[in-house]
């Protein structure tokens, strides 16, 4: 005898069939899938500007230590090195008085913190090469020497574009005609000395600092400033004022030399 299946089950039996092959054609989801296709590419996040190159000022020697003295601005420029906490202070202290200065950044301090390089460029300042290990460079054999110079510029053009506004040796105010040689050829046309040491670095307190700096300082001066003490960030606000009372106004290295 055949057996038919009743009616109630031939229908289950036909919804499941069609449920099977609506599945096949159009997947489990609510709606159908769409056909699979690549991702989308996507964009690379765009580089940082570069920072500004080194430039020639016709006119001037290849070591700098002032600008005009009928000039009403001065440089404040720091050596790259140190807490960057303190460093980050010093910054915040120039921009709130509306001052911008040079950095002359050790190769060895960009390594560890590699941000500060960007945080300085942003505040609208300027940043330089100060060696990469802020050894005694006068001192050093010509090669040892133009080590120093090459490796702070990599690193400062890895991490910016660019080698750096200036160059300045490291541990003297002034370059030997060797080192001066050297750094022309790794692309500085002049080298970054100064006319005012604030002798920050030896922790005389806030108020030697100031005295330091405004007793000697004139319409051109360069002056000599470190990242890393805390007497510096005590002194810069009242340095400032100081400047402002005088109406001299603290730019950047390049900004002094610029007509």
């Amino acid at each position: 005898m055949l057996c038919y299946p009743d009616r109630r089950t031939a229908l289950r039996a036909g919804a499941a069939a069609a449920a099977g092959a609506l599945t096949a054609a159009c997947g489990t989801g609510r709606h159908a899938a769409p056909p699979a296709t690549s991702p989308p590419a996507t964009r690379p996040a765009a580089a940082p500007a570069a920072a500004p190159s080194p430039r020639r000022f016709p006119g001037q020697p290849v070591e700098i230590a002032h600008g005009a003295r009928d000039s009403p601005k001065v440089a404040l420029t720091f050596h790259g090195n140190g807490d960057p906490a303190i460093a980050r202070a010093v910054l915040a202290e120039a921009e709130r008085a509306g001052a911008r200065v040079t950095v002359l950044a050790i190769g060895t301090w960009l390594d560890a913190h590699p941000e500060l390089a960007r945080r300085i460029l942003d505040g609208g300042h300027e940043l330089g090469n100060h060696t990469q290990r802020h050894l005694a460079i006068n001192d050093l054999p010509e090669a040892e020497a133009q080590a120093e110079i090459t490796g702070c510029a990599t690193r400062l053009k890895r991490l910016t574009g660019s080698i750096g506004t200036w160059f300045r040796p490291s541990q003297t105010q002034y370059a030997t005609p060797l080192v001066r040689t050297l750094a022309q050829r790794a692309g500085y046309p002049h080298v970054l000395s100064y006319d005012v040491d604030s002798l920050d670095f030896t922790s005389p307190g806030a108020a030697a600092v100031i005295r330091n700096v405004t007793g000697p300082i004139l319409g051109g001066s360069v002056v000599s400033l470190h990242f890393g003490y805390a007497d510096t960030v005590a002194a810069l606000p009242p340095l400032l004022e100081d400047l402002a009372r005088r109406t001299l106004r603290a730019v950047t290295t390049t900004e002094l030399l610029t007509p």
